[in-house]
C-alpha cells in the first residue's frame, strides 16, 4: 500500500508490541507463583493452583497459588509483625520507600504493561500510556504526603492493617490507588488481587522486595472469593478497602458491621454522559470513544449512558456510527488495535446476555459491520437506541463495550435522566457553555464530573462515589482519611474507653414519684410532654406513647414522645423536602448558625437549670452551655470556609475537588453531655448543607426537646433539623433499613453499631459508628473539627479542560 492510499484510507498494517520479556519472565519462574508473604515466597498451604489465561488467546499464562485462610492468617501476622517499626519510621523514611517503588515501577515499565496486557485483555496503548504512568504518579504523589504527613495531618495516626481486594479491570493501577496512601499514611499491607489478572501483583511484589522494602509491609495472597472472604473477616485486619460491584460490597458491609474495622467501598456505577445541543459533536465522539470503549467497556465509571439533547441526536448517531466503523477490535498487543479483549469468558458470557436481554426489551442494536476475532473473548462496540429509561440496559452495569442512548429535552430532565438509577460514580458533561456545564455538574449525583472529558484520573485528585456506588475517596489528599485515624482514639485520651451495654439504659418508671420539681404540697405543676419536631413544627409521636426522663436522684422531671417507624418516615420525608439549604450559600448557613448561638446563649440561664436538674452537676451544666455556644460559633466559622481545592492535576485542565452535602443525614446522638452532644452532632451535618434527622440522647432527651425552641427563633427552615425522641437503638434500626436516607452517625454501643452498619448494606448508605467508644464531647480533638466535616460531606472532583 502507497504513502497516499494510507493516507486516504488510514489502514496501517499490524503493529505489534513483543511479548518476550514477559514470557521469559514467566518462564523463568516455572509460570508457576505462590504468595508473597513475609518478604518471601511461601506455597499455599492447601497445595491448590489455579490457570490464569490469556483472554486474547484463552490460553493460560501461569499457575497461580490458591489462598486459604492459613496463608490469608500468615500475611496478616506477617502484617502485624512490620507495624510497629514502619509507623516507627518517619515521614520522610516513608517517603524514600514510596519514591523507590515509584522508581523501580517505572524502570520495569514496559514489562508492567506487557504483562498486564497478556493477562487482562486491555490494549497495549492503554496499559503502556495510561495505566503504568500513572500507577508510578501515585507512588511519587503519595511520597510527598508521606513526607507531608505530620504536618498536614496532625494528631492522626494510621490505622494499622490494611485489607485490600481489588478488581481486573485496572490489576496494577487498582494496586497503586490502594497500597501507596496506605504505605504513606504508616499502615501494612495485605493484597488480594483478582483471581483473573494477579500477574502483575506479583511482579510488584518482586519490585517492593528489590527496592528494600521492609519484609511484611506489603503481602500479596491470590486467590479467588474465598480467600477474599478470609482477609474480610479476619479480626486482625483494621481495614477493608474494596474495588468491585456493589453486590458483593454489599456482602462486606454486613460482614464487617461491628467489627470496628475501616471500610472504603468503591463499587459499580451507570455514569451518564450528557450532550447538550451546543457541544462540539466531533470531540463529543471521541469522547464517546473513550468512555464506554476504553479497557472494552470494563470500567466502573464508563459513560455507558448517553444522554443527548434532541436537536443533535441524529447527527450524532450517524457519526457513532460512522466512528464505530473504524475501531479496531483484535490482539491486544497490536499497537494500532482500539478494544483488545474481554476478560474471561465467564463475563463474555454476561455481556452477550445483556445485550440479548436489550434487544428483546424493544430497544434498537447497532454494531460495526465487521466480525470480531473468533478466537479469544471478544465482543463488538455496541450502540443501543430508543431505549427506555427503566430497561435492563439503561439500569445494569454492563461492563462491557456497550453503550445506550436516550434523548432529553431541557438541563433539569437531563438531571433527572443522570440520576435515575441507584449509581453515583461519575459523569461527563459536554457543552460550550461553562455557565451551563457548573450549573449541572453539581446537581448530577456523582462522586466525579468531567466536562467536556471523561476518564480522567489522577493521583491529586480524589476518585469514589455517591449511593451504591459505595463510600470513600481513593486518591488527593481526601484519599488519604481512609488510612488514618485520630491519635486519641489509639492513646485512649479521656474518654476513649469502651462503654458497656448496659451504663446507658433509660430508668425504669417509678409509680411512687411525684410529677414536678419537688417544691412541696401546693399546686401540681402542669403536665408536659416534649413533643417530636418534624418539618419546623412540633408533632405528637404517631405511637402516643410517652417515655419518662429521670433527672439527678431518679427524681422524674418530665416525659417525651415515644418515636415510632412512622415518625421517622415523617421526618425523612420533612429533611428532604428541606433541600433547598443545600442549595443556599455558605455564608447564610454560617448566619443561621451564629444566630442559634446567639438565642441559646440568650437563654444559658434556662438550659444551665435544665442540665443540672437532670444530671445533677450545676457546675458541669454551666460549663456545658457555655461550650455548646463555642462550638455553634465553631461550625458558623467552618460553614463558608471548609473549602474545595483545585488539585494540581498534569493536565490542561482546572480539577475542581468541591464539598458536596451528603443529602438526609441521620444522628443517633450519645447520652453523655445531651447538650453539647447534640450540638456537636447535629450542627457540623447542617453547617454542610446536609437535612438532619436527630434522635436526641435516650437518657437526657429533654434537653433537646428545649433546643427546638431555639430552632424557632433562629430562621432554620423547616425540615433542616427534625428530632424524634424515643429508644436510640429502636429509631436506628429503622433509620439504618430506611432507603431515603443517605447517611447515618450513631454515637452509642458497640451492638447498635454493628446494627448499623449491617443494616445500612440495603442502599450503600454511608455509616459513622462509635463501636461504644467515647469521646469526650469537650475536647476540641475528638468533640469537633474536620473530623465531623468530612463525614457530612462528598467530594465531588470537576475536571474542566481550557485552552484552544
Amino acid at each position: 500500500m502507497s504513502i497516499a492510499e494510507i493516507f486516504e484510507t488510514m489502514e496501517y498494517g499490524p503493529a505489534p508490541e513483543s511479548a518476550s520479556p514477559a514470557v521469559r519472565w514467566l518462564e523463568e519462574r516455572g509460570r508457576t507463583f505462590r504468595h508473597f508473604i513475609g518478604g518471601e515466597w511461601r506455597e499455599p498451604s492447601g497445595g491448590e493452583f489455579f490457570d490464569t489465561d490469556n483472554p486474547a488467546t484463552n490460553k493460560p499464562l501461569a499457575r497461580i497459588a490458591q489462598g486459604t485462610r492459613e496463608d490469608v492468617d500468615a500475611a496478616v501476622r506477617a502484617a502485624r509483625e512490620a507495624l510497629p517499626a514502619w509507623q516507627a519510621l518517619d515521614g520522610h523514611g516513608r517517603a524514600r520507600y514510596l519514591y523507590a517503588l515509584a522508581r523501580h515501577i517505572q524502570r520495569h515499565a514496559r514489562l508492567f504493561a506487557v504483562l498486564e496486557t497478556m493477562d487482562n485483555g486491555k490494549p497495549i496503548r492503554e496499559s503502556r500510556d495510561i495505566d503504568i504512568p500513572l500507577v508510578a504518579r501515585h507512588f511519587y504523589h503519595h511520597a510527598g504526603w508521606a513526607q507531608l504527613m505530620e504536618t498536614e495531618l496532625p494528631g492522626h495516626v494510621g490505622v494499622g492493617v490494611i485489607g485490600q481486594i481489588i478488581p481486573w479491570n485496572f490489576p496494577l493501577l487498582m494496586l497503586a490507588w490502594k497500597i501507596a496512601p496506605a504505605l504513606a499514611m504508616g499502615n501494612t499491607v495485605v493484597l488480594k488481587p483478582a483471581e483473573f489478572t494477579s500477574l502483575t501483583a506479583l511482579l510488584f511484589a518482586e519490585v517492593c522486595r528489590d527496592a528494600g522494602l521492609p519484609p511484611g509491609v506489603v503481602n500479596v495472597v491470590t486467590g479467588d472469593g474465598r480467600t477474599g472472604a478470609a482477609i474480610v473477616e479476619h479480626p486482625d485486619v483494621d481495614k477493608i478497602a474494596f474495588t468491585g460491584s456493589t453486590d458483593v460490597g454489599r456482602i462486606i458491609r454486613v460482614a464487617t458491621a461491628g467489627s470496628g474495622k475501616k471500610l472504603s467501598l468503591e463499587l459499580g456505577g451507570k455514569s451518564p454522559f450528557i450532550v447538550f445541543d451546543d457541544a462540539d459533536l466531533d470531540s463529543v465522539v471521541e469522547g464517546v470513544v473513550d468512555a464506554i470503549w476504553f479497557n472494552q467497556g470494563q470500567v466502573c465509571c464508563a459513560g455507558s449512558r448517553i444522554l443527548a439533547q434532541e436537536g443533535i441526536v441524529d447527527k450524532l448517531v450517524a457519526r457513532l456510527r460512522e466512528r464505530m466503523e473504524t475501531l479496531r477490535v483484535g490482539d491486544p498487543l497490536d499497537k494500532a488495535v482500539d478494544i483488545g479483549a474481554i476478560v474471561a469468558p465467564v463475563q463474555l458470557e454476561k455481556i452477550t446476555q445483556l445485550v440479548n436481554q436489550g434487544r428483546e426489551e424493544g430497544a434498537t442494536l447497532w454494531q460495526p459491520s465487521w466480525s470480531c476475532p473468533q478466537e479469544g473473548c471478544f465482543f463488538p462496540p455496541t450502540l443501543f437506541t430508543d431505549v427506555a429509561p427503566s430497561s435492563t440496559v439503561a439500569q445494569v452495569e454492563i461492563f462491557g463495550p456497550v453503550v445506550v442512548l436516550m434523548t432529553f429535552r431541557t438541563p433539569s430532565e437531563a438531571v433527572a435522566l443522570a440520576n435515575n438509577t441507584p449509581y453515583g460514580l461519575a459523569a461527563s458533561v459536554w457543552t460550550e457553555s461553562l455557565n451551563l456545564a457548573l450549573d449541572v455538574a453539581p446537581k448530577v449525583l456523582a462522586g466525579t464530573v468531567w466536562v467536556n472529558s471523561t476518564n480522567l484520573f489522577d493521583a491529586a485528585a480524589g476518585f469514589g462515589g455517591y449511593r451504591e456506588s459505595g463510600f470513600g475517596r481513593e486518591g488527593g489528599k481526601e484519599g488519604l482519611w481512609e488510612y488514618v485515624k485520630p491519635r486519641w482514639e489509639v492513646e485512649g485520651k479521656n474518654g476513649g474507653a469502651v462503654r458497656g451495654r448496659d451504663d446507658r439504659k433509660t430508668k425504669p418508671a417509678k409509680a411512687d414519684k411525684a410529677r414536678g420539681n419537688g417544691a412541696g404540697p401546693s399546686l401540681p405543676p402542669i403536665d408536659r410532654t416534649a413533643k417530636l419536631y418534624i418539618g419546623g413544627k412540633q408533632a405528637r409521636p404517631d405511637s402516643g406513647y410517652a417515655m419518662p426522663v429521670y433527672g439527678a436522684g431518679d427524681r422524674l422531671v418530665g416525659d417525651v414522645g415515644l418515636g415510632n417507624r412512622k415518625d421517622v418516615r415523617n421526618a425523612v420525608e420533612a429533611a428532604h423536602k428541606a433541600r433547598g439549604w443545600s442549595r443556599g450559600t455558605a455564608h447564610t448557613r454560617a448566619q443561621v448558625i451564629y444566630y442559634l448561638a446567639e438565642n441559646l446563649a440568650a437563654r444559658a440561664d434556662e438550659f444551665t437549670r435544665r442540665i443540672a436538674q437532670l444530671t445533677g452537676d450545676e457546675a458541669g451544666a454551666e460549663r456545658e452551655v457555655e461550650a455548646s455556644i463555642r462550638r455553634l460559633y465553631t461550625y458558623g466559622a467552618w460553614a463558608d470556609k471548609y473549602d474545595g481545592q483545585v488539585h494540581a492535576t498534569p493536565l490542561r485542565n482546572v480539577t475542581i475537588a468541591m464539598n458536596e452535602p451528603i443529602g438526609v443525614v441521620s444522628v443517633a446522638c450519645p447520652d453523655a453531655a445531651p447538650l453539647l452532644g447534640f450540638v456537636s452532632a447535629v450542627i457540623p451535618a447542617v453547617a454542610m448543607g446536609n437535612a438532619v434527622v436527630a434522635v436526641p440522647s435516650e437518657r437526657w432527651p429533654l434537653v433537646a426537646t428545649d433546643f427546638y425552641q431555639v430552632l424557632d427563633t433562629s430562621d432554620v427552615p423547616g425540615g433542616v433539623i427534625n428530632i424524634v425522641t424515643g429508644k436510640r437503638d429502636e429509631l436506628a434500626e429503622t433509620l439504618a433499613s430506611h432507603d431515603d436516607v443517605d447517611a447515618l452517625w450513631y454515637f452509642g454501643g458497640a451492638e447498635g453499631s454493628t446494627m448499623v452498619e449491617r443494616l445500612s448494606a440495603g442502599n450503600m448508605k454511608r455509616t459513622w459508628v462509635s463501636y461504644g467508644r467515647e469521646r469526650d464531647w469537650f475536647d476540641g480533638e475528638q468533640g469537633e473539627g474536620r473530623e465531623f466535616l468530612r463525614q457530612a460531606t462528598h467530594v465531588k472532583n470537576i475536571w474542566v479542560p481550557y485552552g484552544e
